[in-house]
């Protein structure tokens, strides 16, 4: 007998269908039973709620069950699996053989009377469905022709979101480009057709184009974001949309719809945009003054989240803390471990200067931990009241503060990831907020100093958030040198501090730039600081596409123009000869497993190497070195 066109349908929804592998053999369970089941799958538009009903009468077929798809008439016989991809009314429901299991696809959760009638939760099962992982979702790319390399662009965009990840691939194709962006025109029209629910007005798009901004709404803030004396009704019907999520803290809008919103705003209406940040800030700002410290820690991780797309520091919030980490004051107990990471990382002397703030400020010294109080970073906050020649980094800073008879003086001492160290990780972004509440509250505060181990990583965020260079303010340990980044408060003071930070946000000043089409080349500080930032910024390639080595004559070397993938490609080559070379090869190594195919931090890479941390980086700083000085060479040898 000759294939059914439908059987061949099905045949490749099997082969590409990804994930899902708990609630299939939930599902394949319930099958094995006598008696009957309503299986309830729900969740925002386009996340494979239909996908999934289609798995579910395959699976059904080769179970030897009859499988009907529910319309008005109510079906009959034995051993049934009925599927409906929508809302059933509960007389329809209760009309079915007792036997059957039945699947229901609907956005919204099972109704309130299937959760708390006895009859109905006895045979109810919830199936809530969520974003794809990272694994499932790459799977899904390749199956579906996407290159490796443009993977992690599209995950950034589309955060697992199926049907994103599908348009994504389909707009590649259909275009025909190596490079198309993962949140072009083409996805985010037909995604916010998907996700959002019927919009009844130009107010109610307002509303959610206003919480597409902030990290989670409550009544008062969306009054305030939409300029409204009442705001309740339209908080009231943002809550029963599919793609919002009640927590302890008001309404959190889907990931990606929360994307797709927000770029679509920032393209559409970028006064709007500004103005939306400009009122949440202030409102943050209002909050924080007569908040308590648990509350003022969530406001800062909220002013934090208006930030996430900015071009300067944007890399640096893209983890952003979650509920499971918190800072705690170490106490003793916990001091052994943590001087033991100062030593893994800094040294034998540096371990000793912990010591001494453990003795002297045993308050200063605080861990991050998790869920299980398990700790994962440190952070030592010293406030001076006087000089402390004990440590170089408290002397350095009390003689470039210079502060008055009642002024303190504050530093971030020893600041760490007990894995990444002061790489960028949600450890670092916690600690960063931990040490603004310091700020913000430590009376009599005339000056703040942070050091770092790596001054030129961190040295673009230090100077937007108004931390500048202090080099007088540098000290030496075990001839390893620590660069200062200070801010005057005397200069600025606290809440004029925040004001410039919201201004920043939305400031021209900020926006990322677009590639020049210059032919001049750079000079050769410039050129090293680019090519710094572009491996930071390795996985994405909406933020490469803003490099400054796209201006230059770098990419005259390969096709396909100024883009980010011709710009991987040029690295790539260079890359390569270390590689090639027995003089270089450990430098490579160390470069490749931190940048071009990460290990995920520091510490994985040097493990992964089997190298003690000062010897990877060591490495490391050979590879960054040697790679910036073979693109300088090509940079300076290309043609005009």
């Amino acid at each position: 007998m000759s294939t059914r066109f439908a059987d061949r349908v099905a045949s490749a929804r099997r082969r590409d269908f990804v994930g899902r592998a708990a609630e299939l053999a939930a599902f394949a369970q319930l099958l094995t039973g006598e008696g009957g089941a309503l299986v309830w799958v729900s969740g925002p538009g386009g996340v494979g709620k239909t996908s999934l009903l289609h798995q579910f009468a395959g699976l059904a077929e080769r179970a030897g069950r009859t499988v009907v798809w529910l319309d008005e008439r109510v079906p009959d016989g034995d051993h049934l699996v009925v599927l409906a991809d929508e809302a059933v009314e509960t007389e329809l429901l209760a009309a079915l053989p007792a036997d059957a299991v039945v699947a229901v696809a609907s956005r919204a959760g099972p109704p309130v009377q299937y959760r708390t009638d006895p009859g109905w939760s006895s045979v109810l099962h919830p199936m809530p469905l969520v974003n794809l992982d990272p694994v499932e979702s790459a799977l899904l790319l390749t199956r579906r022709g996407v290159p490796a390399a443009a993977h992690a662009d599209a995950m950034a965009f589309t955060h697992g979101h199926p049907l994103a990840l599908a348009l994504i691939a389909d707009v590649r194709a259909q275009r025909r480009e190596a490079a198309a962006p993962a949140g072009g025109p083409e996805v985010v029209a037909t995604l916010l057709a998907a996700l959002l629910d019927a919009v009844p007005s130009p107010a109610h798009r307002l509303a959610l184009d206003a919480v597409s901004q902030v990290a989670g709404t409550t009544e008062p803030l969306l009054a305030e974001l939409l300029d409204l004396p009442d705001a309740h009704e339209l908080f009231e019907w943002l809550r029963g949309l599919s793609v919002m999520t009640a927590s302890s803290h008001g309404l959190v809008l889907h990931d990606l719809a929360r994307e797709v919103l927000a770029r679509d705003l920032r393209w559409r209406h970028p006064e709007l945009h500004a103005t939306i940040h400009q009122r949440a800030g202030g409102y943050y700002r209002r909050r924080f003054a007569g908040a308590g410290p648990d509350e003022q820690r969530r406001i800062l991780l909220d002013f934090a989240f208006l930030h996430r797309d900015n071009p300067v520091i944007g890399a640096f919030l893209q983890q952003r803390p979650s509920g499971d980490l918190r800072v705690v004051t170490a106490g003793p107990r916990r001091w052994p471990a943590l001087r033991e990471w100062v030593r893994r990382h800094e040294g034998t002397t540096s371990a000793d200067l912990f010591d001494h703030w453990c003795r002297n400020q045993p308050e200063a010294v605080h861990a991050v931990v998790d869920a299980e109080d398990t700790a994962v970073g440190l952070a030592v906050l010293p406030t001076l009241h006087a000089p402390d020649p004990r440590d170089p980094a408290a002397a350095a800073a009390w003689r470039r503060a210079a502060p008055a008879a009642g002024e303190a003086v504050s530093l971030l001492r020893f600041w760490l990831d007990a894995e990444a160290y002061q790489q960028p990780s949600p450890v670092q972004a916690l600690i960063s907020l931990h040490a603004v509440r310091h700020y913000l509250v430590t009376p009599g505060l005339a000056y703040s100093l942070i050091y770092h181990a790596d001054p030129e990583l961190w040295a673009p965020m230090c100077e937007y958030v108004g931390f500048t260079r202090v080099e007088d303010a540098d000290f030496v340990v075990d001839d390893r040198r620590y660069a200062g980044f200070g801010h005057d408060w005397r200069g600025m003071p606290r809440l004029a501090w925040l004001s410039m930070l919201a201004s920043r946000e939305t400031s021209a000043e900020t926006a990322a730039p677009e590639p020049s089409t210059a032919s001049g080349p750079l000079d050769r500080a410039a050129f090293t600081a680019a090519v710094r930032a572009a491996l930071r910024e390795w996985g994405r390639l909406d933020r490469l596409a803003t490099s400054p080595l796209l201006s230059g004559r770098l990419l005259a070397r390969v096709s396909g123009g100024r883009t980010a993938e011709a710009l991987r490609t040029v690295v790539e080559e260079a890359a390569a000869t270390l590689a090639d070379s027995p003089r270089d090869r450990s430098a490579y190594r160390a470069l490749h497993h931190t940048y071009l195919q990460p290990a995920g931090t520091q510490q994985a890479a040097a493990d992964l190497l089997r190298l003690p941390m000062s010897t990877y980086r060591r490495h490391l700083a050979a590879g960054v070195d040697r790679l910036t000085e073979i693109l300088w060479q090509w940079e300076s040898t290309a043609e005009p």
